[in-house]
C-alpha cells in the first residue's frame, strides 16, 4: 500500500498519525507517515519517528528543526478531540455549543432519562442514559478527550471521578465549590484513588473570568481545557512571555 493510499485509508478509519515532510534539509521533499501504533510508511528520520506520539497527543501541526538542522513539517491527522461531559444539567448544553464551535466532538450522559434528551441537549453529538460506569465504558475516553463532571451528587460524581482518572483522559475537570471538591476529595479517597492522583482533578474547574451565567461558565472550562491542552497557563496575554500563538518557528 502507497502512503497516499494509507494515508486514505486512515482518514477514513478515524486512526490517528502524523506525516512528516522534509522541507529543507537532506531528503527535502520526502514524506513519512507514522501511525499511532508504531506502523510507519515511507522513508523519514528517525528523530522524527520519536517525536510522532507526543505530537499525535498534541494534536497540532508544527515545524520540526531536527538535530541535523533540516526542517520538518509535521502535519496530525485523526479525529477531532471529545468533550464528554457526566451529568446532563444546563452547563451541559453550553458546553455542547462551544465545543462544537471549536470543532470539536461533545458526548453527554447522565443516568437520569428526564435530564438527558435532545430537548434540554440539542447541541450533543451523542446523548447516553447510563450511569458513570457504563458511560466511560462506552466512551472509553483516550489521549484526546477532555471530561468534565458537572453534577452534584457523590452516587454519580464518585465513580464518573473514577473513571475518568483511571483513563489516560488529557483534562479531568469538576464543577462544585471548594467545600464540595473537598468533600469529593474525601470520598474518592476512601473509593481508592490515590493522592496523587486527585492532582489530576481541576476543580473548581475553568478559569477565573468572572462567570455567573451558564454561557460564561461553559467559557470559562473550555478555555481551561484549551490551556490545558496546549500547556499554556491562561494569564492574560498582556503579560504572557510565551509567543501568542502555540505555532512554533
Amino acid at each position: 500500500m502507497s502512503l497516499l493510499e494509507r494515508l486514505a485509508a486512515l482518514v477514513a478509519s478515524g486512526e490517528r498519525g502524523v506525516l512528516f515532510t522534509v522541507v529543507e534539509g537532506d531528503g527535502a521533499g520526502t514524506n513519512m507517515l507514522v501511525l499511532d501504533d508504531g506502523e510507519t510508511v515511507g522513508e523519514g528520520s528517525g528523530a522524527a519517528i520519536r517525536q510522532a506520539s507526543e505530537l499525535i497527543r498534541e494534536g497540532r501541526n508544527r515545524l520540526l528543526t531536527l538535530e541535523d538542522g533540516s526542517k520538518v513539517f509535521a502535519e496530525v491527522y485523526g479525529p477531532p478531540p471529545r468533550l464528554f461531559v457526566y451529568g446532563a444539567v444546563d452547563t451541559a448544553e453550553a458546553l455542547c455549543v462551544g465545543a462544537k464551535l471549536l470543532g470539536w466532538a461533545a458526548i453527554v450522559a447522565d443516568a437520569r432519562a428526564a435530564f438527558a434528551t435532545r430537548e434540554r441537549i440539542p447541541s450533543a453529538s451523542d446523548l447516553l442514559v447510563a450511569w458513570p460506569e457504563e458511560a466511560f465504558a462506552q466512551v472509553q475516553p483516550d489521549h484526546h478527550t477532555a471530561v468534565v463532571v458537572l453534577t452534584h451528587d457523590d452516587k454519580f460524581d464518585v465513580p464518573a471521578l473514577v473513571a475518568a482518572l483511571a483513563s489516560p483522559a488529557f483534562y479531568v475537570g469538576a464543577l462544585g465549590s471548594r467545600r464540595n471538591q473537598e468533600r469529593r476529595r474525601e470520598r474518592l479517597l476512601e473509593a481508592g484513588v490515590a493522592e496523587v492522583d486527585l492532582d489530576r482533578i481541576m476543580g473548581p474547574c475553568g478559569l477565573d473570568i468572572g462567570a455567573e451565567t451558564q454561557e460564561a461558565t461553559a467559557l470559562s472550562i473550555l478555555a481551561e481545557i484549551h490551556a490545558v491542552q496546549t500547556g499554556r497557563e491562561g494569564g492574560f496575554l498582556k503579560y504572557a512571555k510565551q509567543r501568542i500563538h502555540v505555532e512554533t518557528d
